[in-house]
């Protein structure tokens, strides 16, 4: 412990201190959003939307490298890509006829493509698996302050749209019955989970990313009684999770967002294991009785 504190101090060493505060930044918003994408079971369009996100950051490079862009940054990239691939899949959702399933893996595929042949074209060495898995070098001081915008964005559209969110997730119909414009805000929650899942793409990487957006929020879930308290115990696990997990991958000098995804997994595993242990006594108590 005390060779990552020094660590954290040290000034030659300042990505580590920026991979902590960005998890612990974002802990806030993937609580919150999470915990509607749970509810409203759209993990799938968490998963296309991480995934498509790798052309924004194939595109940005390229800029960058090629044509000398030097404020395109790959986290911008990410974000303009996301929220390109949400908006898509929200509006054939909610106007055109086809297949929703369709449309996802379309962008789902064609955005990692896309990507993919932007980085193959990039001059110099450019490796995907930083990218795909995570890098806590890839987080600079720029992308730091785009974590913090991006997560306070979502904090405060949360708290202002919270009973409309509410709704449109756990009863969309009875909600339309009440004149709330559920098209309206089912496009902001993708919105939303577009934005969120760019937060944590530097550090668990695009295809982990869907995995903290989940676990934590369905950790909370298992024991939260009200969505508020699903989200606050969401963001309390995900925070630790990030924390727990850049601990021991510096200690233990393994990939950080391998690790801070086993971390999730490993919590949500106790949770479960915990509940149905405690189920088991009640019944046990209720028969004794």
């Amino acid at each position: 412990m005390s060779a990552f504190i020094e660590a954290l101090t040290n000034p030659s060493m300042p990505f580590i201190r920026y991979a902590l505060i960005a998890g612990l930044l974002s802990s806030a918003a993937f609580g919150m959003v999470g915990s509607f994408v749970v509810v409203r079971r759209i993990s799938y369009i968490a998963g296309a939307v991480s995934h498509a996100a790798l052309a924004g950051l194939g595109g940005s490079l390229y800029l960058k490298v090629v044509h000398e862009i030097s404020w395109v940054s790959p986290l911008f990239g990410a974000t303009v890509a996301a929220l390109l691939s949400a908006w898509i899949i929200a509006l054939v959702n909610l106007y055109a006829a086809e297949r929703e399933d369709t449309i996802i893996g379309a962008i789902w595929a064609v955005g990692m493509a896309i990507g993919l042949l932007f980085i193959a074209k990039t001059p110099g060495y450019m490796d995907p698996m930083s990218y795909l898995f995570g890098n806590i070098l890839l987080i600079g001081k720029g992308d730091l302050l785009l974590i913090m915008v991006l997560n306070l964005l979502v904090v405060v559209m949360v708290l202002l749209f919270y009973p409309q969110l509410q709704a449109v997730c756990f009863d969309e119909p009875y909600a339309r019955t009440r004149n709330v414009p559920t098209g309206f805000f089912m496009i902001l929650l993708v919105t939303l989970t577009a934005v969120t899942v760019v937060l944590m793409v530097s550090t668990v990487g695009i295809v982990m990313v869907i995995a903290m957006l989940t676990l934590p929020a369905a950790t909370a879930g298992l024991f939260a009684r009200r969505l508020s308290g699903m989200m606050l115990y969401g963001g309390i696990i995900c925070a630790v999770s990030n924390a727990a997990g850049l601990y021991s991958s510096y200690t233990l000098d393994v990939p950080t967002g391998a690790m801070t995804i086993l971390v999730s997994g490993g919590i949500y595993v106790a949770a479960l294991s915990l509940r149905s242990l405690l189920r088991r006594l009640r019944l046990q108590r209720g028969r004794s009785a």
